[in-house]
């Protein structure tokens, strides 16, 4: 399968250099040189994965990323020259998947790219995997297969962050799990520390399968240990 990349910079010459890595990998990749562009693009076309800059006339990233969310949870990964804590925890709250600051190495990017796409299409951590087709909990179904969430008959729009981070919990309902445990059962990378990345991944969960986010009866906080799903 060939995947397509929408990259969306102002700065042609970081979209060029791209395409070159991108095209040699075997993905078709897609050049937006504002925000307006790329939101237009997505709407036309099949796309696989989002790069976003931030900083982009018309429409900035977070405003292509918002309109994305609104009909996608396609992987999403936004660039920045600022390297700021505050942009960050906002792009994850409006559904990114990942954060790449300038300057950055293309092989970097691509590297990156590829584990999302792989992440979201192919693979399936075992940690994460069940035999089960469809997932129940209290007003909660999740079609696995189909990547579907229902709340009391609903459809629910995840990103693939959340669908894994759900389908984690829904497959081992009682368990607890710590924040290691969840970033590498769903980033699938070794954990380092605490970034606030699977803060902000449940808190947007929450605010989506709990009918009080502020006091969760699905998703319960064990303080000192880490989450669980209440079975």
């Amino acid at each position: 399968m060939t995947y397509t990349i929408l990259a969306a910079d102002d700065e042609i010459e970081m979209l060029d250099a791209l395409e070159l890595y991108m095209t040699k990998e075997g993905f078709s990749f897609i050049k937006a040189l504002d925000g307006m562009e790329a939101a237009a693009v997505f709407q036309k076309q099949t796309v696989h994965l989002v790069l976003l800059d931030i900083m982009m006339p018309k429409l900035d990233g977070f405003a292509v990323l918002k309109k994305i969310r609104e009909t996608s949870a396609v992987p999403a990964i936004m660039v920045s020259a600022r390297d700021a804590d505050y942009d960050k925890i906002l792009g994850l709250e409006l559904g990114a998947d990942d954060y790449i600051t300038k300057p950055y190495n293309p092989l970097e990017v691509v590297a990156r790219v590829k584990a999302l796409l792989r992440r979201y299409y192919d693979y399936a951590p075992a940690e994460i995997e069940t035999a089960q087709t469809v997932l129940t909990h209290k007003n909660l179904v999740l079609h696995v297969d189909e990547g579907v969430l229902l709340k009391e008959g609903q459809e629910i729009t995840l990103t693939s962050t959340e669908f894994k981070m759900l389908k984690l919990f829904m497959a081992h309902p009682g368990r607890i799990f710590t924040r290691q445990q969840i970033y590498e059962a769903v980033w699938e990378e070794a954990y380092y520390g605490d970034d606030n990345t699977v803060s902000v991944h449940l808190s947007n969960l929450r605010n989506k399968i709990e009918n009080n986010p502020k006091k969760p009866a699905i998703l319960k906080t064990i303080k000192g240990l880490g989450y669980k799903m209440e079975k």
